[in-house]
């Protein structure tokens, strides 16, 4: 079989000056222009509301919805817009049953987002919190199903899932993990941030109860706004917040849309993104994805500075770790060389997205050549 062509870069598409190295998707992304508009465009409806119909604005939701169903491989009924994943999960752990004594399982250091309403739902419902441990050889995925299936262990009621580790990229596979939570009859819960527009993801595939993205890092879209789909037997439950617009006759995942759903501003942006990610080949977006931390990874080879193994890591992430720890002031010297990335739990996030090149890889590798 062939190897899959990288997507060209969609640079032109933004408004990055070529000094700027922007490599951090993976905490916001910047918005290309066509979303921009869209919000200045959204912006003239508040601001002159008697030179627009309200009625068309909903119709902004149902666009969004349908994008964002499309880029998870769900069905438009399935997806609820929210205000934030911490929200989506709120909802999701406000509406599963859980039995007393079984575990919810996770990875060590895992995003506030996906720990806090499942702490508090094992403290009110008698479960047991089990965090995996970062495994010695960075495989996540074999660490996590030695921890599913561990003999003598609470049965597992709910695994809160990522198909990535959000500090450095570290591969979970939930395309071996999935069928293992659903083996033992546990709920599987899936914050997809830092995925879903980096690489294909599938409810098909993955069957989870919930799964939630926002669409301000990968999806190209603004900050307020994020996506929930719930599994048709996971959907005539309760919201978490009641409004006029989740109230019967609304059915399906819209039961759980926010209050005040109608933004003429950030639905149209929302839309425009994810309508813009869903025109490029996933494949081939991902595939440019590869090859640009693959060059970062082969440039730095003989630095003090570490990265899993290639089929460990996600495609659109590198983290670099250093045995004593990354050098003080590194992030502020990379910004001043132009390069834009993050810290997180100490290793170094490198995230480009579609809009990087070969020369922004290149540059952040001779800066970081320079580190002392």
């Amino acid at each position: 079989m062939s190897a899959i062509t990288p997507l060209p870069c969609q640079r032109h598409l933004f408004e990055i000056p070529r000094d700027v190295s922007y490599l951090d998707a993976a905490a916001w992304s910047p918005l290309p222009r066509a979303v921009r508009e869209a919000g200045e465009a959204g912006l003239l409806v508040k601001s002159r509301p008697w030179t627009h119909r309200r009625e068309a604005i909903p119709i902004q939701a149902e666009r969004a919805r349908t994008a964002a169903a499309r880029l998870v491989g769900a069905g438009m009924d399935d997806v609820a817009i929210v205000g934030s994943v911490s929200h989506a999960m709120a909802t999701a752990a406000a509406n599963l049953p859980v039995a007393p004594g079984g575990r919810v399982l996770r990875v060590a250091d895992e995003f506030p987002s996906l720990r806090y309403a499942f702490d508090r739902l094992a403290a009110a419902r008698g479960l047991s919190v089990e965090e995996v441990p970062r495994p010695g050889d960075g495989d996540w995925t074999a660490a996590l199903l030695a921890a599913i299936g561990r003999p003598g262990a609470p049965p597992l009621a709910i695994a809160t899932l990522t198909p990535s580790h959000w500090t450095d990229g570290g591969l979970i596979d939930l395309d071996r993990l999935a069928p293992a939570v659903h083996a033992v009859g546990a709920a599987l819960v899936i914050d997809a941030t830092q995925s879903a527009g980096a690489v294909p993801v599938d409810v098909g595939r993955w069957l989870p109860d919930f799964l939630a993205f926002p669409t301000y890092k990968w999806t190209l879209g603004p900050y307020g706004l994020a996506f929930l789909y719930a599994a048709p037997h996971r959907q005539d439950s309760t919201p978490i917040e009641e409004n006029l617009g989740n109230r019967p006759p609304a059915a399906g995942a819209r039961r759980y849309d926010r209050g005040e759903l109608n933004d003429p501003v950030l639905l149209p942006m929302a839309a425009t993104g994810l309508e813009l990610l869903l025109s490029f080949d996933a494949s081939a977006m991902t595939a440019r994805l590869r090859h640009l931390t693959d060059r970062l990874e082969e440039g730095i080879a003989g630095l003090a500075l570490a990265a899993a193994p290639r089929a460990l890591r996600a495609p659109g992430v590198l983290g670099l770790r250093a045995p004593d720890g990354l050098p003080a002031g590194l992030l502020d010297r990379l910004r001043e060389a132009g390069i834009h990335a993050s810290e997180r739990s100490g290793a170094l996030r490198l995230s480009p997205h579609v809009w990087a090149d070969e020369d922004d890889i290149d540059r952040c590798i001779a800066a970081l050549r320079r580190e002392p």
